[in-house]
């Protein structure tokens, strides 16, 4: 018996296994430099390897999900949240016949544009850039797998496939792009819409799970909630009586279980009924199948008003969001006022990316402890 297995085995056992709406490896359109195939691994598992393996991927443990760094090692951060929506994606994924590489490759990518100070620092970016194209973090994180990760000989970027990219891209601003975007269809590929939703099944829950540690969430205003009300309820009838420091973990588990199998049992059933002859025929399609039901999504709406009332604007949470302003603001004019300020690998890309588009990279790369030592080396303490 061969106890190997080539790539050209696994690509087999793709056209055996996957849905025909599924990417398989072996039709993928390619990547923007020709390279030699791997002798065991598919061009997905490719890309994914040189995701886990690049800078910005590390950097993302030092990034706000919506805690700071220095507030607590418990919280999450923008890598454990990756790796969370990892893990429900190729759940998702693999109930469904997909491509679990792909859409795992996919997740592992798509916040790798995520500045310091999370959403908020995004917004200041987006403010400052207005003038220069913009920004956004999704585009962002094309920008730095298509260009600023520079590791190969013969070519800038990742170089990964188009199919990842085309997962990473999804929409935002419209800024110019250093190599050809991926072609715009009606959808992108059933990989890209399972990672975009489990992405939100997962901050969801953690966010959630990390409000209700820090003690800024009302429980009570929580507890009137459907989702939170059905899980609790669920929960208490299943395992009955929980010793209440598992309580609230077990509601989380329960809930993402939920969400989960209602999209996946959801989606499935769209599937079913529309029947798509292949992924070609799914991109055309003019809504996307990836969704919850009717009933849970009004559900999950609900849930994340609260999030946003109760947790994301919250008193503390916006306090930190305007230093975190303040913070980026201020590198940003100093870095526009004099570029030598830049370290002399970045300085070199102003002539072939422009003063400001170099200022934006350079900051959105930064992580919270970086962006914040470098303003207290700058101008001292912030006040």
């Amino acid at each position: 018996m061969n106890t190997l297995r080539r790539r050209e085995a696994f690509e087999r056992e793709e056209t055996e296994r996957l849905a025909p709406f599924a990417v398989c490896s072996r039709a993928s359109r390619g990547r923007l430099h020709a390279e030699p195939e791997h002798a065991y691994r598919t061009c997905f598992q490719r890309d994914r390897d040189r995701i886990v393996h690049s800078r910005a991927f590390r950097r993302l443990q030092y990034k706000t999900q919506v805690f700071v760094y220095h507030e607590g090692d418990h919280y999450r951060n923008r890598l454990t949240h990756t790796l969370e929506a990892s893990q429900v994606t190729r759940t998702i994924a693999r109930a469904l016949r997909l491509n679990e590489e792909l859409a795992e490759s996919v997740v592992l990518a798509h916040d790798l544009g995520h500045t310091a100070f999370g959403h908020a620092g995004e917004r200041v970016l987006a403010h400052l850039m207005q003038a220069d194209g913009g920004f956004d973090h999704n585009r962002q994180s094309l920008r730095i797998v298509d260009w600023l990760e520079d590791r190969y000989a013969h070519f800038r970027g990742l170089n990964l496939t188009s199919e990842t990219r085309e997962g990473i891209l999804k929409h935002g601003c419209h800024w110019e792009h250093p190599v050809p975007v991926p072609e715009a269809t009606a959808q992108p590929c059933l990989e890209a819409q399972v990672a975009d939703a489990a992405d939100e099944i997962a901050y969801l829950n953690h966010d959630l799970d990390d409000g209700l540690r820090s003690g800024l969430l009302p429980l009570a205003a929580l507890e009137e909630t459907t989702l939170w009300q059905e899980q609790h309820a669920n929960v208490v009838a299943q395992l009955g009586g929980v010793p209440e420091r598992a309580l609230r973990p077990q509601i989380i588990v329960a809930l993402i279980n939920f969400l989960v199998t209602d999209l996946v049992e959801s989606t499935g059933a769209r599937l079913e009924a529309a029947r798509p002859a292949d992924v070609d025929a799914l991109r055309a399609h003019p809504e996307r199948f990836v969704k919850f039901s009717s009933e849970v999504e009004k559900c999950k709406r609900e849930l994340k008003r609260f999030l946003d009332r109760e947790l994301y604007h919250h008193p503390h949470v916006v306090e930190s969001n305007e230093r975190a302003a303040r913070v980026l603001g201020d590198l940003f004019a100093a870095l526009r006022d004099d570029v030598t300020g830049l370290p002399e690998q970045v300085r070199e890309r102003v002539a072939l990316d422009g003063e400001a588009r170099t200022v934006a990279d350079y900051l959105a790369g930064m992580t919270d402890r970086f962006a914040i030592e470098e303003h207290r080396r700058r101008f001292g303490e912030l006040l």
